[in-house]
């Protein structure tokens, strides 16, 4: 819960919980409104819930519900009806709570000067630029609003596939009027994580500012993304800002889920609970491996798909390493808790990651997907969903549990025209183009082609969708294609890693001739490029669209 005053009279919030509705009334709050839609989130609880919760403490509910980035004149009607019939002061939430702010702000058109408008929204953290620019056009909408920015490619997030995707366009045709849409202000080598966790890398290693690695001549619009309208090729931003495009570029990333395990969230990087899927706890990962000498430690990994499939168990095996070298391994009991049913889903690096688990003497119990943690009491409940048998829920204790979380797309690709039904963005899985929507095309762990999600898969798919986008700038068909190709770099123990390179349906696509890396089999070779060289080639060479060996193949139609 996080209350911020528009005014004496009203509050907006990002999502609640209902167990916040008695601290609203201590408060002071006589009323909520709830500006969110029912199962907008997997995480969210509905107005029902919400609504109880407010009985029982004294407080009156009201359920307003709009779209993100559609708030019509006939919502801010309503709003401002609620505004004055509940009693007050008035606590009123969504998704961030800008759809609340939006509102209000719509609501006090005609009675409010503009600057006002702006002030108060702007003490409580919320931009309405836009929607006081809605106000001043006389009610228009954004879409119809003729200073809207327009660019000749959108590109919607600003992580490994994003900032590639722009650079290789820019080094392909110059003078492209490019867009990238990210609030983040620091962009962060994910797959360092692991070796943050393992006590290989230090974390401030894998974070640089997002502004350092925008590429030059690309406008950085710092800003979440409310809604898509691909029938008016506009992204709508939170606030009702408006960005038009030419040709879309859609790569958020995934949205880590960590409310959906009951418990988590209140007992992170405390207890003993720790997850290298995160900057700021990665480090604590490191600190439990070592202070650990005996007890039980858990690993973790939920349904698929994750990005990269391969991080829960180099997790343990790190930590397995290190209590092996320290002596204390004898005294620890190791289960890696898989949802699924293999330790990897590409057959052939199987019997090379077995040998590890034998080593550390770690016990593999598939089927087991974590449902809720108690921290405090260091347990951990599990639904076991073995083939042809019988749901089950089973508690473990565990002195150290490392969480891979579930992951889905975010909430704004998930309810767009742009999702397919399992909420992924819709492309063709070799131009990356979109199937329906022909001038929008998407990349990295957001899509629903059938590859890994690693990094190392959005390496080759950016200048695929860049030399995609560039032909169809020339009026040419697609000319470049995608094989599914992802790398999961599996660090089995300090200096040595399995590396898994492969495509669709599982093929094995090797980087290296086999003398070199097999791929198969622990190397020290393949060590010292996860450890030395994939960093500053991230770094200097992907993000800055050098395409050492990620050169799409063309193809020539026929």
């Amino acid at each position: 819960m996080e209350p911020r005053a528009i005014n004496e009279q009203l509050a907006v919030s990002p999502q609640i919980d209902p167990k916040d509705i008695p601290e609203i009334a201590m408060l002071g709050f006589r009323s909520v409104i709830c500006n969110r839609p029912d199962g907008e989130g997997a995480d969210q609880p509905t107005f029902e819930e919400v609504e109880a919760a407010a009985k029982k403490a004294g407080l009156e509910a009201r359920y307003l519900p709009v779209v993100s980035g559609k708030v019509q004149d006939e919502d801010a009607k309503a709003f401002k009806a609620a505004l004055d019939e509940l009693p007050k002061p008035v606590f009123a939430y969504c998704r961030t709570g800008t759809r609340s702010a939006t509102l209000w702000s719509l609501a006090q058109a005609g009675t409010l000067p503009v600057a006002d408008i702006l002030a108060s929204t702007k003490k409580a953290g919320y931009d309405m630029a836009g929607v006081v620019r809605r106000i001043v056009n006389g009610g228009r909408t954004p879409t119809e609003t003729a200073e809207d920015a327009r660019f000749d490619v959108v590109i919607v997030g600003g992580g490994a596939a994003g900032i590639s995707v722009a650079s290789s366009l820019a080094s392909r045709k110059h003078g492209l009027n490019i867009a990238i849409i990210d609030p983040a202000d620091v962009h962060y080598y994910q797959p360092g994580w692991t070796m943050v966790g393992g006590g290989i890398f230090q974390a401030p290693q894998t974070a640089k500012t997002m502004a350092s690695l925008i590429p030059a001549g690309v406008h950085w619009i710092k800003s979440a993304v409310a809604a898509f309208e691909p029938k008016d090729n506009a992204v709508v931003l939170d606030g009702c800002r408006v960005v038009k495009y030419d040709r879309l570029v859609v790569c958020p990333g995934l949205k880590l889920d960590w409310h959906k395990v009951d418990g988590l969230v209140d007992t992170l990087g405390r207890n003993g609970v720790t997850s290298n899927y995160r900057y700021d706890l990665a480090p604590y990962t490191w600190q439990l491996v070592q202070g650990m000498k005996e007890g039980r430690a858990l690993f973790t990994q939920p349904p698929m798909p994750i990005k990269c499939a391969g991080a829960p168990q180099k997790a343990l095996y790190l930590s397995a390493d290190h209590w092996t070298r320290s002596g204390t391994i004898g005294n620890i009991d190791i289960q890696f808790m898989n949802a699924g049913g293999v330790l990897f889903g590409v057959k052939d690096y199987v019997p090379a990651l077995m040998k590890y688990i034998e080593r550390y003497n770690a016990n593999l119990n598939y089927f087991h997907n974590l449902v809720a943690i108690d921290g405090q009491a260091k347990k951990a409940t599990f639904e076991v969903k073995e083939p042809e048998k019988d749901v089950r829920q089973v508690e473990v204790e565990f002195d150290m549990i490392h969480v891979t979380p579930p992951q889905t797309a975010p909430d704004f690709i998930r309810v767009s025209p742009l999702a397919d039904a399992a909420g992924w963005v819709d492309v063709d899985q070799a131009t990356l183009r979109h199937k329906t929507f022909d001038n929008i095309w998407s990349l990295g762990d957001v899509m629903n082609a059938p590859n890994a999600k690693t990094a190392a898969a959005a390496r080759k798919q950016a200048p695929v969708v860049a030399e995609n986008i560039v032909s169809d700038i020339d009026g040419h068909s697609a000319v470049a294609q995608y094989d599914g190709y992802g790398s999961c770099p599996l660090t089995v123990e300090k200096g040595k890693i399995v590396l898994a390179e492969f495509g669709y349906g599982g093929a094995l696509l090797p980087s290296f001739p086999r003398w070199l890396i097999d791929g198969t089999k622990p190397s020290h070779t393949a060590w010292l490029l996860k450890e030395r060289i994939l960093p500053p080639i991230y770094w200097k060479a992907m993000l800055r669209g050098k395409e050492w060996m990620a050169k799409p193949e063309k193809v020539t139609a026929a």
